[in-house]
């Protein structure tokens, strides 16, 4: 290992050490493919070292030219050439397989690469692994996955939150700085909050979908998962962008998110930035389901933006409980329908010796599938059927229009909502695989904002524990529709004046 690479760095760091000549953008990729080959968590599904090697090469050739100032922060920015990048599995890549994490993707390769990934490699970063996942992004645990379950990197007997559950174990095991993860109902929000990240979900539209295996097309959007707001915001305005190949992407000025992360709001006093920042609290996120060590860490975060200078006020989101079935029967059918191209025909797992095609068709996505997925393509293959359409599905999308309302009401009298992104801290792996009911319910406090494709993120703010290891709980802060830049900055003050983001396995001794 390269000494001059600390462990559990953030990009920024590791940008300023490009910048200082400590290391070179070779060395860095090496060691991060040392640390991801030592993985301990399951988090990694494949290297390719050469393709990796090949790209940290070229990103020193361009620091090389541009000089040190390419690397150095500028203003609250930085560049991201030559740092290193895993992306969830989800994201169709050139060079590595492609998975979803199903056996029935098992060894395609895909001849481009997503827009997501494509345009972080125009950035700079360097692609080091291809990480794990809930198979096609369906599970709140990373234990629906043909590879088997990933484990949290504070507890291994615990789930690291799905379904970007690999992304958030190997930036919380310190085995690279930052990955991608999708978000369908919570899947960026809910394992950053549950291995002690920052990470966030743009407004529907902002990052482009295309080359991203679609689980639910009204709701996935991707994101990134990272150790700081900063870092967060920098990734996102790389990320972020129309693009005419995807029909949801939102043809939106650029924006820098990092520009003035760290700037009060206007007419604030230095010493507390968020003074004017109406801070609302759902009540019925703070009602009955929820843990007392949850609700005592998400009280004390408040506590801490109101020493920033915001203010909180209670208000209502009656329609809470309602997300939990509208997002099952909508994700569902959107699924039954997307996943109907795996058929065993044009890529990936193909059955033995069928009988005709019928047969062929039946038994490759009856092997290639795993249970999860069967049981939500049969839910959506029935609800978008003849006679139940208008009973469920219609049904469902008024319900999500009545949440989308509800939200809409709610920013009427506050600028964010703040509350927990899971109800516990995170749950052991072997819990949740006899009562899908029980993961289900963990996603009530994210699930309507994708209902409501509203921005959302999740940042530490403290830990419980069980079996005496510490469990990371998060705090999920929600915006209106493009106010990512408050998001952001609001994150980035509270993380100003507390350090549970610097907080890491081996820190608290929670590693073995």
């Amino acid at each position: 290992m390269n000494a001059a690479i600390p462990s559990f760095s953030d990009l920024s760091d590791l940008a300023a050490g490009l910048a200082r000549r400590d290391f070179s953008a070779v060395e860095l990729a090496q060691w991060t493919l040392d640390r991801l080959a030592a993985d301990q968590t399951n988090s990694v599904l494949s290297l390719v070292p050469e393709a990796t090697l090949d790209q940290a090469k070229a990103a020193q050739q361009r620091l090389d030219a541009a000089g040190s100032q390419s690397a150095q922060n500028s203003g609250s920015g930085f560049s991201l050439l030559g740092l290193p990048i895993a992306h969830k599995d989800i994201f169709v890549t050139r060079s590595w397989p492609t998975t979803a994490a199903s056996k029935i993707l098992k060894g395609y390769t895909s001849p481009f690469d997503a827009t997501v990934v494509e345009r972080l490699a125009t950035a700079g970063m360097v692609c080091a692994a291809k990480l794990n996942c809930d198979e096609f992004a369906m599970g709140s645990g990373n234990t629906h996955s043909a590879f088997g379950p990933v484990k949290n990197p504070w507890d291994p007997l615990a789930v690291p939150g799905g379904s970007s559950g690999g992304s958030a174990a190997a930036v919380a095991a310190g085995h690279i700085p930052a990955a991608t993860g999708t978000d369908t109902g919570g899947s960026i929000r809910q394992p950053s909050a549950m291995c002690g990240l920052t990470g966030i979900k743009p407004t529907y539209g902002r990052a482009s979908r295309w080359g991203m295996i679609a689980y639910a097309s009204s709701l996935d959007q991707a994101g990134p998962i990272a150790r700081t707001a900063l870092d967060c915001a920098v990734l996102l305005t790389a990320m972020c962008g129309f693009d005419p190949r995807d029909s949801t992407s939102l043809q939106l000025d650029e924006e820098n998110f990092a520009a003035d992360i760290d700037q009060p709001f206007a007419d604030a006093p230095a010493n507390t930035p968020l003074s004017g920042l109406r801070v609302g609290l759902p009540k019925e996120f703070f009602a009955e389901g929820l843990s007392a060590e949850v609700r005592s860490a998400i009280d004390q975060a408040i506590t801490e933006l109101t020493r920033l200078g915001a203010t909180a006020c209670e208000v209502s989101l009656p329609r809470t409980a309602l997300s939990i079935p509208a997002y099952y029967v909508i994700a569902p059918a959107e699924a039954s329908s997307n996943l109907s191209r795996f058929d065993g025909v044009r890529y990936g797992h193909r059955t033995a010796a069928p009988k005709d095609l019928l047969d062929l068709y039946c038994r490759s996505r009856a092997e290639g599938f795993g249970a999860e997925v069967k049981r939500r393509i049969l839910i959506g293959t029935f609800v978008l059927s003849h006679g139940y359409y208008d009973a469920y599905y219609i049904q469902a999308q008024r319900v999500r229009r009545l949440v989308a309302q509800d939200f809409d009401a709610a920013f009427q009298g506050c600028d964010l909502i703040v509350g927990p992104v899971a109800p516990t801290v995170a749950w052991n792996i072997n819990e949740s695989s006899s009562n899908p009911l029980q993961e289900y319910l963990a996603d009530i406090y994210t699930l309507g904002v994708n209902l409501a494709g509203l921005p959302a993120m999740s940042i530490p703010v403290g830990f419980g524990n069980l079996a005496s290891r510490p469990r990371p709980i998060g705090m999920q802060l929600i915006a209106p529709r493009l106010k990512e830049s408050l998001l952001l900055k609001t994150a980035h003050h509270f993380q100003s004046i507390t350090d549970w983001h610097q907080k890491t396995p081996e820190s608290l001794g929670a590693a073995r």
